[in-house]
């Protein structure tokens, strides 16, 4: 049996955004207990020129809430991008998680076909359902998913893969 957009799609970004939400609260609880403060944990960054810890939040979530409403064909739902703690991201993440949950496969299966335009920059990006899905929307998630997780792992969380695969 093929698999389906939507199952592509919210089960996927459902659960590993339940997954980033379970290392920001080991973060959390791990900064609170080493008396670090959470705002010097969401600055960092890997390299002087890539995004910090909460931009890469960010990020995640607006992919995964955009990929499910453009493929479902509804309206993106639009964030401030103003949290400042990680309290103020785990309501971000379950905002997330919340919204893709509402959507339904009848509203996002067979939607291969459909035309997805996406403002990336400057640049306005053409795709069709399924290589929006594929080849931008899901790498770009996994990518700054995966940041998130290597900026914590950097600064000496005691994470491994489990905690980024959740379990199986």
């Amino acid at each position: 049996m093929p698999i389906s957009m939507y199952q592509a799609t919210v089960p996927v970004f459902d659960r590993n955004l339940n997954n980033l939400a379970a290392i920001l609260a080991k973060a959390a609880a791990w900064a609170e207990a080493r008396k670090i403060d959470p705002a010097v944990l969401l600055a960092s960054r890997l390299a002087p020129n890539m995004f910090a810890l909460s931009r890469q939040l960010h990020i995640a979530c607006d992919f995964a809430k955009g990929c499910c409403a453009r493929l479902a064909g509804v309206e993106v739902p639009k964030y401030e991008d103003n949290e400042a703690s990680f309290a103020d991201f785990q309501a971000r993440i379950a905002k997330t998680r919340q919204f893709i949950n509402t959507l339904t496969a009848a509203q996002i299966d067979g939607s291969e076909e459909r035309p997805i335009n996406v403002k990336a920059g400057a640049r306005e990006l053409s795709f069709k359902g399924l290589p929006y899905l594929v080849n931008y929307a899901l790498p770009n998630f996994y990518f700054h998913y995966t940041t998130a997780y290597a900026i914590l792992r950097h600064n000496g969380l005691d994470l491994s893969k489990p905690d980024f695969i959740g379990a199986v």
